[in-house]
Order: structure tokens, then sequence, then C-alpha cells
């Protein structure tokens, strides 16, 4: 007996439901690509003979971790590598699930393997949300093949996954995406957005179908096909329209890119390009809102909403705030005042807390300035007492005084050298015995036992006296080298010559004479 077919009228209701989810999608998941050919950006991973396309064409994937900022294409990259290789795609994010949800995967990817020999793909965005034991949960499904782990992560995964799991995949680093990449991104997107009669030249690219064999039945966000229905901008941007509707003469950068939105101009594309930083979620989003807006819209109102709706990308717990830090604190080194005053603002225009770069300051006082110049540790400790006394926005002067004042200052890493040295030599033995002529005769019996013996008190003398102060094993090393030694030292005269062509307006150094 056949089953009954549905109705038109049910048909229809199911459609426009779908219709209205898609229209829901952000721009940027409804323009993702279909095709492993339309991936855009990623070169290194994508292109023919890369390590990545290797495996997908002989079969060995294996479990990977991807890598790399926001908005650079790992979730699509995920989907199209999964149905490059014909594999069932599950798609969970870490924020929002936990193991309890991961485990009925892994036992219906153990059974489809063994009914229909398809591998399932996990993939598991914010990967490293998972604690220790939550990605040790994975270990022996990976290891006996019953699934293909694709971990998303933002995050250094040598800090934030464990050793086991990292062991099991390879690790896959995503470039921000260039401004290039962006660009053609946004005018991939308007040409699908444009109406087919005023579309370019250009050549659209394909679309998903229904013949697609990708099964997304558990991805929280399906792909949907693309129609002129649901690709309409849905968010609107608050503009001020021309007067009267007149459009001003147009100029190189005012002239429309595509007839179906003559406000998008070349202007507003290296505007998106530029907020964007890479990012290739936010350029899509800025591009939203900009075909959103009045046809009429005065490019530079258009191009200031933009700059107004963008907010800087500095996460005080991720990787880019040690990056910034380690350039900060690179540029003092280098002497280089004028990169150090730009990470200093990019950091505390950012919202970084003013004590944390106080505090490396401090570190880099005797680090780097060290005793070469011993007025800085207290002037650095003065600019982080500031800081905590007055708080920002003015503080921010105290720090540029000390940022300033450590980058100017000569340079000595004598101590910290020396520091280190004997740290070495501490570790490489720690039950070497305090020779008695340096230990305390507290007591009779210790001075019976020979504590102190022989020690000669430095200030009862007119002129230096000796005392063995080290263990015998390591008498006669020397830690701290002597003011002017430049043993262990390199000369570089590539490197030299590359400072005074850049630094030192082509003028030789002063030092040469005196090496």
């Amino acid at each position: 007996m056949n089953s009954p077919t549905p109705s038109n009228t049910q048909l229809s209701k199911r459609q426009k439901m779908s219709t209205n989810v898609s229209q829901a999608a952000p721009l940027a998941e409804r323009l993702r690509p279909s095709l492993l050919a339309d991936f855009v950006g990623q070169a290194h991973l994508t292109e023919v003979g890369s390590m990545l396309m290797n495996s997908i064409n002989n079969g060995s994937l294996g479990s990977m971790i991807f890598w790399g900022p926001p908005g650079c294409g790992k979730t699509t990259l995920a989907r199209l590598v999964a149905k490059q290789t014909g594999s069932i795609f599950k798609e969970l994010s870490a924020t929002i699930v936990g193991i309890n949800e991961v485990r009925p995967i892994f036992e219906e990817a153990k059974n489809a393997l063994r009914l229909t020999g398809r591998k399932t793909i996990l993939f598991l965005d914010e990967v490293h949300r998972f604690s220790k034991s939550q990605q040790d949960v994975f270990l022996p499904f990976l290891e006996q093949g019953h699934i293909q782990l694709i971990g998303a992560t933002t995050e250094n995964p040598s800090f934030k996954l464990t050793a086991a799991l990292l062991s099991r995949c390879r690790v896959f680093v995503l470039e921000r995406l260039s401004d290039a990449n962006i660009e053609e991104i946004i005018k991939r997107a308007v040409i699908r957005l444009s109406p087919p009669s005023l579309q370019t030249s250009e050549t659209v690219k394909s679309e998903p179908t229904a013949d697609d064999n990708f099964d997304f039945s558990s991805s929280p966000c399906p792909p949907t096909p693309v129609s002129s229905q649901n690709l309409q901008p849905s968010s609107p941007l608050s503009s001020t329209s021309i007067p009267n509707g007149i459009i001003p003469k147009s100029s190189p950068n005012t002239t429309p890119l595509f007839p179906a939105y003559p406000h998008f101009t070349a202007a507003v594309l290296a505007s998106i390009t530029s907020l964007s930083s890479g990012d290739a979620r936010a350029a899509l989003s800025l591009l939203d809102m900009v075909l959103s807006a009045p046809k009429t819209t005065v490019e530079e109102k258009l191009i200031e909403n933009l700059r107004r709706s963008v907010s800087a990308s500095y996460d005080r717990s991720g990787d880019s705030r040690y990056d910034m830090i380690s350039a900060l604190h690179k540029s003092v080194r280098g002497s280089d005042v004028d990169a150090a005053m730009y990470w200093l603002a990019r950091m505390l225009s950012a919202g970084e807390d003013p004590l944390y770069i106080a505090r490396r300051m401090v570190v880099c006082a005797s680090e780097d300035i060290g005793l070469a110049d011993n007025q800085a540790l207290p002037l650095a400790m003065a600019a982080l007492q500031a800081c905590q006394l007055i708080g920002m926005p003015e503080c921010r002067i105290n720090l540029a005084h000390i940022v300033a004042y450590l980058a100017e200052a000569p340079k000595s890493t004598r101590s910290y050298e020396a520091y280190n040295r004997a740290e070495a030599a501490a570790k490489s033995d720690l039950t070497l015995p305090v020779p008695l002529i340096a230990r305390n005769a507290a007591t009779s019996l210790m001075k019976d036992l020979g504590y102190a013996e022989g020690y000669k008190y430095n200030p009862d003398y007119v002129h230096p006296v000796y005392n063995g102060y080290l263990p015998l094993e390591i008498e006669g090393q020397q830690f701290m080298r002597r003011p002017g030694d430049t043993s262990g030292k390199l000369y570089d005269e590539a490197a030299l010559k590359d400072w005074e062509r850049e630094r030192n307006g082509g003028k030789e150094w002063e030092g040469r004479s005196d090496l």
C-alpha cells in the first residue's frame, strides 16, 4: 500500500517555514560556498599538492585541528572537506554542548561505518572550551577510527588542548584573510545578491542543489539553498539620504561598482575591507548593512556609520593580548620608542588594564635595562604606583613616560643573564652542600663542627679578602660577566647594516670602531 502523498497545502507551509528560517540566517551563513573550488583564502591548505588536499585525495584525512582567527573560514572549510570526502557531517559547538550530547554521535558513527561504510566527521567548534577530562573522552574513538574529529579554535592548541588529543590530530593553521581575499568575498556576495538582470559579467558561483549528498542533519546552522528570496539584506542601517534624491557627481572612488547598488562605491568597499580586519564574517555583516541602506545614502555618512558599528578586536584572555604585550616589550628592548608607543596606545585604546602593562614595564626595567641605568627600576615602580592611585584615563600619561624612558635608556642584560647561568648550575645538582666557611654558626655545636671556621669578616679589612662561598664542585665558575665583556654576543654585518639604513639614517653606527 502506498503512503499518502502530502497535500499541496502541507508542502506550501513547509516551504514557507523553510524560507522563514533561511531569511533569519545571517548573510555570512547564507552565502557559504558549496564547493571547495569556491573557497576563498587559505591557499596553503586548498591549493593542489598541499598536505590537506593530498590527505583528502589519498583517503587518509584523519583528525584535525583548525587553528585561526575568527572569520577565516574554519567552519566552511570543515563542511567542504566533509562534502569532498563523502562523509557524514555532524556539527556541534563546545560552548553549548557537553559530553552527554557527544556520546550518541560516537555510537551513530560506529553504526554508520559498519552498515554503510561511510565515515563520520564531527566538527566541534570552540574545541578549546572542553576541559581536559572532556577532551580525553574522544581518545578511544579517534584511536579506533570510529570518528574523525575536526576541531576549530581561535586559541593556541599547545596551551588549550591536551597532549594526548594533539598527538592524534594534525594541526592546520589558518591565516587571517588578506585584503584581496576580503574584496573577492564581498564582490562575489554582491553579485549573488544582485537581481539577474543587473548582475555584472563576472561568473556567479554555483549554488547548493538538492543533489548535494551532504548530511547536515545535526548541524546547528544547516546550509540553505540560495535564492532571490532568502538573500535579501536584512539589517537596516540608519543613514542620511541625499536631499531630493540628487546624487553628487561621481569621482573614481564614488563610482558605483554594481548597478543594483549605486551607493556601494569603491570607497565603501575599501572601508569594509579595512574595518573587517581579515574577518570574512564581519565583512559580510558590514556588507549586509550597506546593501540594506537606501540607495541614495551619502557615501561619507555611510562610511561613518560603518566605522561606528565596529568595535576593536581585542580579547584580554586570548592570544592577541599576549601578542601585543610581546610587541611592546620587544619594541622597548629594541629601543624603538615609536613602535613601543604605538603598541601601548593600541592596548590602552582596546581597554587593556593599565596595571598589566605597568607590571610588564617593571620586569622590563630589570630584564633589559638592568645595570645600564639603575634609575629605570625605581621609575618603573613609580609608574606602577601611579597607575594604581590614578587610574585611566590619566595614567596613560604615566605609562607613556615610563615606556619612552625605558625605550631610550641604555640596555644591559648582565644581571638577568647571570641569574640564568646560576640557575642552570643550581638545577644541575640541587644536593651540593653549602661550604662550612659560609654557614651560620648559631650554636656551640655548630662551631665545634667547623661552621664558619676561617671566615674573614670583610668590613674588618682595609683590603679585599677571599672566602670560598661556592661549593667546591663549581668553585671558580663565573656567572656574572664583566662590564664590556662581549663574549657569546653575535656580530652580524648584514643585521648591522639593516639597522643603520632603517634606524640610523644611513649613517654608520658609532660603535663600529670599538669592535
